[in-house]
């Protein structure tokens, strides 16, 4: 599983001009995608790698601070650009596989007890954030 975690100060994401998920406070973004090989061990541990990693203001994490994390399903992370100039997608899960594990990590989370929005799954979304720092992180487990 691979993730972009963001540092915001407050983030949402829509479909179809509707918001669906939004951490009104600071926190982080997460960007998550999987990849064929990844299981719910893997979704274990980036639940806990966001949970504790020590990347919001003044070394804290997420745990330390009572942060709220916005979870968005992202496939395009295992995107290919190496050939040509048109990605190819073939390392991505496809959802039967994704989805559950995507799950994994927001029901990880919410067992630490952290506040989790999320987007939907396989929608057409408009992430909007604020980013702080500007603190970006690719986390591969």
């Amino acid at each position: 599983m691979r993730a972009v975690l963001q540092r915001v100060t407050r983030a949402s994401v829509s479909v179809d001009g509707q918001v669906v998920g939004a951490i009104e406070r600071p926190g982080l973004v997460a960007l998550v995608g999987v990849t064929h090989d990844d299981g719910p061990a893997q979704a274990d541990t980036l639940a806990r790698k966001i949970a504790e990693l020590r990347i919001l203001r003044d070394e804290r994490s997420v745990l330390d601070a009572a942060a709220p994390v916005l979870v968005v399903s992202q496939f395009t992370l295992y995107g290919e650009t190496r050939k040509g100039r048109r990605p190819t997608w073939a390392a991505a899960a496809p959802r039967a596989v994704a989805e559950p594990l995507v799950d994994a990590v927001v029901d990880g989370l919410r067992g630490r007890g952290v506040q989790v929005a999320t987007g939907s799954f396989g929608d057409d979304m408009a992430v909007e954030l604020v980013n702080d720092g500007p603190v970006t992180i690719l986390v591969d487990v």
